[in-house]
């Protein structure tokens, strides 16, 4: 079984964690993300640009109400290099795992330890706020096609973790993964991956992925300790505002 290149994953990346719209113009993918975070606001290339593109780029985001911000991705060295030069900051690079779907289903998952439910229920909504998944943030799997699904983690008969995941092109992929935080380091992560595994696989998903910042070490953590494999990555980069200057 061929594993899906870096566009197919791209693509799911884009249809399982969606922006509120997403318009071609020139050589930019340019999508409005009300809120829900770089991934959903960020501006791709599409095709070959010229200097001049940037600065159509920028304006268009600036009416759009947010940052100047690109998503930096394998083969667009060009574009990161021409960002550098005109003052953007390199931020949050970002590691894609992926493995079979059958890696993360050869166990059945332990009584009343994580569950897949949809609509979320009320403490879900919780667990992500405390963990920083606003409402916006939320909205973004609201607007998801499905199949869909939330996921809910037990540990000691209390509500300990929320995720979502969704499927696009025999590919799942899990997103807002949190675990609250006096319930870390149990293994409730790893179960509801497993959890999320199995659920696709009903669905018809030949594979799992999952992203996080190289920052988030517990993370990646998980995801190497569950053999999935590192098969790429992406950045941004945003145009900070100047400083104003007193007068």
């Amino acid at each position: 079984m061929t594993a899906p290149d870096l566009p197919r994953l791209f693509a799911t990346l884009d249809a399982t964690w969606p922006a509120a719209t997403q318009v071609s113009a020139g050589p930019w993918c340019l999508r409005e993300g009300r809120g829900g975070g770089k991934r959903v606001s960020a501006t791709t290339a599409r095709g070959p640009w010229r200097d001049d593109d940037l600065g159509a780029a920028e304006t268009a985001m600036r009416l759009m109400g947010q940052p100047a911000l690109f998503m930096i991705r394998p083969g667009d060295e060009d574009l990161d290099r021409a960002l550098d030069r005109a003052g953007y900051d390199l931020i949050d690079p970002v590691n894609l795992w992926l493995c079979p779907i059958d890696r993360l289903t050869d166990r059945r998952l332990p009584p009343v330890t994580a569950f897949t439910i949809w609509e979320p229920l009320a403490i879900m909504r919780e667990l992500w706020e405390a963990g920083g998944i606003d409402a916006a943030r939320q909205n973004v799997m609201e607007r998801t096609a499905p199949p869909k699904t939330g996921l809910f983690g037990r540990v000691s008969d209390k509500p300990a973790g929320v995720g979502f995941c969704a499927l696009h092109d025999g590919i799942a992929m899990v997103h807002a993964l949190e675990i609250a935080p006096q319930h870390r380091a149990k293994g409730l992560g790893a179960w509801m991956m497993r959890c999320a595994a199995h659920w696709a696989l009903r669905k018809g998903a030949r594979w799992m992925s999952v992203q996080a910042t190289e920052a988030n070490v517990a993370a990646n953590g998980l995801y190497a300790a569950l053999q999935m494999e590192k098969v790429g990555g992406y950045h941004y980069r945003i145009l900070q505002p100047a400083e104003s200057e007193d007068t």
